[in-house]
């Protein structure tokens, strides 16, 4: 599958427009959330064909989310990539069973997002 269409979800205005202009400068359509609760109505609502989230935010928190968008019969195929500061082994296994495709660790890249991105 080829994204073109890209939900950035981060309750940090500063990192939420920081990752929505690495993915804008691609050439990538880009909607945004800032928080898990978000994120799932904007899931369904616009489809989005990757979603890169943040795990820590208030609310609804990333895991949460993304347990809620990968179990629901509508959004349940959109991949969702974790983008956050958690980077431990048991992390990434608890985001692998709540049904995230990846883990990319703060500070990121712009390489290894696009090439997150582009893997999917």
């Amino acid at each position: 599958m080829t994204a073109s269409k890209v939900l950035v979800v981060d309750d940090s205005p500063v990192d939420l427009e920081h990752l929505k202009s690495i993915v804008e400068s691609a050439g990538y359509q880009v909607i945004t959330a800032t928080n898990g609760r978000e994120a799932y109505e904007k899931a369904k609502k616009n489809r989005p064909d990757l979603i890169l989230m943040d795990v820590v935010m208030d609310d609804v928190d990333g895991f949460e989310a993304c347990r809620n968008i990968t179990s629901d019969r509508e959004t349940g195929n959109i991949p969702v990539v974790f983008v956050t500061s958690k980077n431990q082994k048991a992390d990434r296994v608890w985001g692998e069973l709540q049904g995230g495709r990846g883990m990319i660790t703060k500070p990121y890249s712009k390489e290894q997002i696009l090439n997150t991105i582009s893997a999917i």
